[in-house]
């Protein structure tokens, strides 16, 4: 579900994975309309990554 806000509405998905800061960031970048891909690829990276880090600290028992 990240996954398709991260590429419909790109710094929301910031805001769902607790990185604020980010969001306003890629909301400025969105504003464009040339750094929508940007903002979405970056979004999507973000997201995928997000996951990976939470597999890590449940395979830790972290």
């Amino acid at each position: 579900m990240r996954l398709l806000i991260a590429l419909i509405f790109p710094w929301f998905a910031f805001f769902t994975i607790g990185r604020p800061i980010a969001g306003i960031l890629c909301l400025i970048l969105q504003i464009t309309l040339i750094g929508w891909l940007p903002a979405a690829i970056w979004a999507a990276y973000a997201v995928s990554q997000f996951h990976t880090d939470q597999k890590i600290r449940r395979a830790l028992g972290r």
